[in-house]
């Protein structure tokens, strides 16, 4: 599959890539700390956090405006070390506001959402069929 894409932070050119998973990139950061994952909202951008559980860790999610298959972002979804807690998630920013394809794999969409500017969509991805996803205690 070839398409026009860019990863959350830095824009990407053309080019080819297997499913999802075999998507090559540098490693992976280190897992995220409280209050070090910035968004950028306002106006008429917005941002997505995809809750996954743990099995998903170093999976790559992607987004596309509805009706524009071939222009995507990403990120991987990453451990984020909260008080008290771990929770993985996928966090996409900016967005500007519209509908969204959310993709499960290349071929194949998750569903749509909504962006909304100057706002937080949040997404809970469903584990793949026989998995069970692990969910911390929320205090």
């Amino acid at each position: 599959m070839t398409h026009q894409h860019q990863h959350s932070d830095a824009p990407h050119a053309d080019h080819s890539h297997a499913p999802l998973p075999d998507h090559p990139h540098a490693p992976l950061p280190a897992p995220s700390r409280e209050g070090s994952v910035v968004l950028e909202i306002g106006g008429t951008l917005g941002a997505l956090i995809i809750h996954t559980g743990p099995e998903a860790d170093g999976l790559e999610i992607e987004v596309s405006p509805t009706g524009q298959d071939a222009t995507r972002t990403h990120a991987a979804v990453r451990p984020r070390h909260l008080a008290g807690r771990t929770v993985h998630c996928a966090v996409i920013s900016p967005l500007p506001e519209g509908d969204y394809t959310l993709w499960r794999t290349a071929d194949t969409p998750e569903g749509t959402l909504t962006i909304h500017g100057g706002a937080v969509t949040e997404h809970r991805w469903a584990p793949a069929a026989g998995q069970q996803t692990r969910t911390a205690d929320r205090a």
